[in-house]
């Protein structure tokens, strides 16, 4: 009733310009004041289908009565009455199905629906304008009864364009009902009309609605700040007293926070910015900010999750014991690259599938094109076939010194595509692993007991040769007894359990005990005494501690026996 007497108003001839405009503001407001009662009760307005139906049911066997007495004018009365009734209800429908709607979350669907029921509504009215009544309010007739048939027809084409202005301003207030019903479904419709029923607030928001803001929308955000930031600061507690609760984790708690910490509240910022888009959109979620994030939070997720991986991986190395020859470091280091690599690929899927990529046509063109890959990559496809070579065969280790292709030094680390060697003068050698598969390897850490003391000891030529017998014999059994030279009698527990193979075991394992002391050769200056010997250790310094020790034992030997080291010389004789 209310929207009529706008009408009548606003159809006036007389209103002036001024007072024209303060209906049509009044008008407005009334339509929003309306969108606001029937957004609070969307429930109650939805659930009531059946408008003026029993209304319509009196008025149908009303008009039967009326065209047996052939009553024409009370007909026609009743029959636009009814029409008016079926505009209203029609209207009512619409409006309770685009309720519903409403409850979808896309807004473009809800757009669409709302086109739908938009044209199904004027669909309806049209049939109900097929007969023109205008000549009815044209007609200069005076009886009551033709004077409610003016009457009802004025008030059916006003229903009409009350229909029209509905629409209208349902399309005025799309995102506003849609914001709404998010408050609406959140249980903030009542604090929200009440925020925005003040008069200060009726004041301000013209103001923020330049700018896409409100003073609800504003509340929302400061209070979506405010909230996230103690979030935060519970969430990481809760993190770190669950971390620690869970035994499997226990002992890396504090890495593993530590090591994602900065991560984590990037996350969490982010989800934050995430919100309050949402919100300032009215809710809407755009498909191009929601991709964007979706992108974000999975390359986050995916750092967080090789953080973890690595920070673990690194602390369960540090307690291998070094001792330990079961656990081979570079196996690790190269199983958890791998993990690392696997890692990475189904963080880029996921990233690929929120940033809208066909999966399956990726994973079905990896197939079809991998024959070209495998081509373009033959040499990281050989250097990674080299590294599982190298780890199978067990040639050598992280750590040891070997000597390849004139390279010596001790081996850094088995890579995935190369192999880095420190030298010893500290310069650092990249081998590919393909080029090391195939290529002789000297490995000088490949042995259990025995590091090679060699020496040829030359004497001079006027040495007796019973002090020489005497001297070897002393050399002999000065090593024999020696508590750091492997010996026959020098007893080794082997490490490993005995292999399945006919091969020496001593060989294998790099266990020797030889020990000779003999007379060798008469050299052109000096007559030379072969030593050769192994030291019980294979550590660079003891052997050269020992072998130190041996020299002087060996110098004491010659001087207690009148024998002294020659030196090359050239004796020249005049026949005359």
């Amino acid at each position: 009733m209310q929207q009529l007497s706008f009408l009548q108003l606003i159809n006036d001839t007389n209103l002036t310009q001024p007072y024209l405009e303060d209906t049509l503001k009044a008008q407005d407001s009334s339509y929003l004041e309306e969108l606001e009662n029937i957004m609070s009760d969307k429930n109650g307005f939805t659930q009531n289908s059946d408008l003026y139906a029993s209304d319509i049911f009196r008025l149908q066997k009303i008009i039967k009565i009326n065209k047996r007495a052939r009553n024409k004018y009370p007909v026609i009365r009743d029959e636009i009455q009814l029409k008016i009734y079926r505009v209203l209800r029609n209207q009512n429908e619409m409006i309770r199905n685009i309720l519903l709607a409403l409850n979808n979350s896309n807004i473009d669907q809800f757009n669409s629906e709302l086109n739908q029921y938009v044209v199904q509504n004027q669909i309806d009215n049209q049939k109900l304008l097929e007969i023109d009544y205008h000549y009815i309010l044209d007609a200069k007739e005076k009886s009551p009864i033709f004077q409610k048939l003016k009457e009802n027809t004025r008030e059916f084409y006003a229903v009409i364009d009350i229909n029209a202005d509905v629409i209208n301003y349902l399309y005025k207030f799309e995102k506003r009902m849609y914001r709404l019903n998010k408050y609406s479904k959140y249980h903030l419709i009542g604090p929200v009309l009440t925020i925005n029923d003040m008069e200060f607030v009726k004041e301000i928001n013209p103001i923020l609605e330049l700018y896409g803001l409100n003073v609800v929308k504003l509340a929302i955000i400061l209070a979506l700040i405010v909230f996230i930031y103690f979030v935060r600061k519970v969430l990481y507690v809760a993190l770190s007293s669950y971390l620690i609760n869970v035994k499997s984790l226990k002992t890396y708690t504090k890495d593993i926070l530590q090591s994602i910490r900065v991560w984590l509240e990037i996350t969490i910022i982010l989800i934050n910015i995430n919100m309050i888009i949402y919100v300032y959109y009215d809710f809407i979620s755009i498909e191009d900010v929601a991709k964007t994030f979706n992108i974000i939070y999975s390359i986050l997720v995916t750092i967080m999750f090789y953080k973890v991986l690595n920070v673990v991986a690194s602390i369960k190395i540090h307690e291998i014991d070094p001792q330990n020859k079961k656990v081979k470091n570079e196996i690790i280091n190269v199983s958890i690259k791998i993990i690392n690599f696997i890692i990475m690929i189904v963080g880029l899927l996921i990233v690929l599938h929120f940033a809208g990529a066909n999966l399956t046509a990726v994973l079905s063109g990896l197939g079809i094109g991998g024959f070209a890959v495998a081509l373009a990559a033959k040499d990281s496809l050989a250097n990674f076939f080299g590294t599982l070579s190298i780890l199978m065969s067990d040639v050598f280790s992280q750590g040891d010194w070997i000597v390849i292709d004139g390279n010596e030094g001790v081996v850094v680390e088995i890579g995935l595509r190369v192999t880095t060697l420190r030298t010893f003068d500290n310069a650092l050698v990249a081998i590919p692993n393909a080029i090391l598969a195939n290529q002789d390897v000297k490995n000088w850490n490949k042995r259990e007991l025995g590091r090679r003391i060699k020496m040829d000891l030359g004497i001079k030529y006027d040495s007796k040769s019973e002090d020489i017998k005497n001297a070897v014999n002393e050399i002999r059994e000065m090593l024999d007894k020696h508590p750091k030279i492997a010996t026959e009698n020098t007893k080794y527990q082997y490490s490993a359990i005995k292999a399945a193979k006919l091969v020496s075991q001593d060989d294998s394992h790099g266990v020797k005990k030889l020990l000779l002391v003999y007379l060798d050769a008469f050299s052109d200056s000096s007559i030379n005494i072969l030593v050769y010997c192994f030291t019980k250790s294979t550590d660079w310094d003891e052997w050269l501690a020992t072998k130190e020790d041996v020299m002087h034992k060996i110098m004491a030997i010659f001087e207690k026996n009148s024998l002294e080291f020659a030196f090359p010389s050239m004796s020249i004789y005049n026949e005359k």
